[in-house]
């Protein structure tokens, strides 16, 4: 597989809070009453702006030391001080979730996560990779937030989420954009520099691990997403796995935010796609860099949610998640 390496940084300012190098969507005006009004809002949450570190090309996360070495030989604390919200502004503090809790939820953020096709096993994916499209600029526009990806967890010790995001509204940028990230090393989320991209794209994401082939739990991953399109990537290099075994594998997820009707979706990402997105030539290799067929399994959690916009979901060819 390819290795990149070098970020353009884009600075836009459109609802946005300046936090670092970058800025992020500001939690307003849909924010539940309970989230402070400058948090700003993730793939994770919702974040005060201090604990989202962006991260560029030659910073890197030491998990052992709790801090980042920036490329200019400088240093930053990889702490949070504040909690963070779930979706439905539940408070948190610390990791996603009790450490060991092996429920089979994905990161606790309410109903954030809508639908999702994932497998397990008892040791390491090595690798995860998906193509999908950008879709179309939602009919409406109600301040939501979707995002789309691929990923890795750790079903018995949910610490972290590795995962290459296409996001609308999201990673810091409006319309359509992607972004690496890795939640939450201390109670923070890192970014890599996210990128804008355009309805129509195809998109490559994937997480690897930088280990040899046996290795149960390597201590460093890669996270890339591209565009076929205009070249264009974002990319977390080493990304440290907090001790986690990434044996949680999703081959798609749809997560969303402020969703107020269901013309605040996209339609399909191609004429015979309506209301849906395909992520397919769909690779994951296990511990021993073996291709496999996944037997994916898709969960909907959008039962009791308003509105309800004809979720679910299909394999094996590809998975498919329907809105």
């Amino acid at each position: 597989m390819r290795r990149f390496t070098g970020f353009v940084v884009i600075a836009l300012a459109l609802l946005m809070i300046v936090t670092g190098a970058q800025a992020l969507t500001s939690a307003r005006p849909n924010r539940p009453a309970a989230v402070p009004a400058d948090y700003v809002l993730t793939p994770f949450g919702y974040f005060h702006p201090s604990c989202v570190n962006h991260l560029a090309e030659g910073d890197v996360v030491r998990e052992d030391l709790k801090v980042i070495e920036r490329k200019n030989g400088t240093t930053q604390p990889l702490a949070c001080a504040y909690p963070h919200f779930e979706a439905d502004g539940t408070k948190l503090v610390g990791d996603l979730r009790p450490v060991g809790d092996g429920n089979s939820q994905p990161p606790f953020i309410g109903h954030a996560w809508i639908e999702y096709a994932s497998i397990h096993d008892t040791v390491d994916y090595e690798e995860v990779y998906s193509q999908w499209t950008v879709p179309p600029t939602p009919a409406s526009n109600d301040g939501q937030t979707l995002y789309f990806f691929n990923g890795l967890e750790d079903i018995n010790d949910v610490v972290s989420i590795i995962q290459p995001v296409l996001g609308w509204n999201g990673n810091g940028l409006g319309g359509w954009s992607i972004a690496a990230w890795n939640c939450c090393p201390s109670g923070t989320t890192n970014e890599a520099t996210p990128e804008s991209v355009n309805p129509g794209d195809q998109i490559e994401g994937y997480t690897f691990s930088t280990c040899s082939a046996g290795t149960k739990t390597c201590p460093t991953w890669d996270v890339v997403a591209i565009d076929d399109e205009n070249g264009k990537f974002s990319q977390l290099i080493d990304t440290p796995n907090e001790g986690q075994t990434f044996n949680w594998a999703f081959g798609g997820v749809l997560e969303v935010y402020n969703i107020t009707q269901c013309s605040d979706y996209p339609a399909g990402e191609a004429s015979h796609y309506s209301g849906a997105i395909g992520f397919h030539d769909q690779i994951v290799l296990n511990d021993n860099y073996v291709r496999i067929t996944p037997a994916w399994t898709v969960t909907n959690s959008a039962s009791g949610l308003t509105p309800q916009c004809n979720y679910g979901g299909s394999t094996p060819k590809q998975v498919i998640l329907t809105y």
